[in-house]
């Protein structure tokens, strides 16, 4: 639980796909309306980390890719200037994990409805269905059908 003092924290993740712009834009407006902070958080992994077979990589150039990845997306959903209250958090592992162990003292997790993931029938993505039930905040999913932007 947050002190009266500090300013709210709304968590939104950003993985490329346009349900989560979609969610950026809500969690931005939505900060915006109580006073808050958006956090964005882009998780990559390095394949070889994450058990996926292939040559060895270089772990500083697959940070450098996803530094690259998140500024185009965040240039994206915000051309031009970014909203001052932004934070970017750009983060290795587990987008799940990552964005439960965000969730902890925030005002709201905001995710999309579904990424970049394989499952294109799904209702509701692999990482946002752990989200609903894990998160230590309260959290929003987005649709794209709930962004006028789109």
């Amino acid at each position: 639980m947050q002190s009266s003092d500090s300013v709210p924290r709304v968590v939104v993740g950003v993985d490329g796909s346009p349900t989560s712009y979609a969610a950026l834009r809500w969690a931005d407006r939505y900060a915006r309306t109580i006073g808050g902070v958006v956090e964005a958080i882009h998780v990559w992994e390095t394949p070889s980390a994450a058990g996926w077979s292939g040559p060895a990589t270089d772990p500083d150039f697959d940070l450098q890719q996803a530094r690259e990845r998140f500024a185009v997306e965040l240039g994206s959903v915000f051309p031009g200037e970014r909203p001052a209250r932004l934070r970017e958090h750009l983060v290795e592992g587990d987008p799940s994990e990552a964005l439960i162990q965000a969730s902890e003292g925030a005002e709201l997790l905001v995710v999309g409805r579904r990424g970049r993931g394989g499952f294109a029938r799904a209702m509701l993505g692999s990482v946002g269905q752990r989200c609903a039930r894990h998160a230590a905040c309260p959290d929003v999913v987005v649709a794209l059908a709930l962004d006028p932007a789109l």
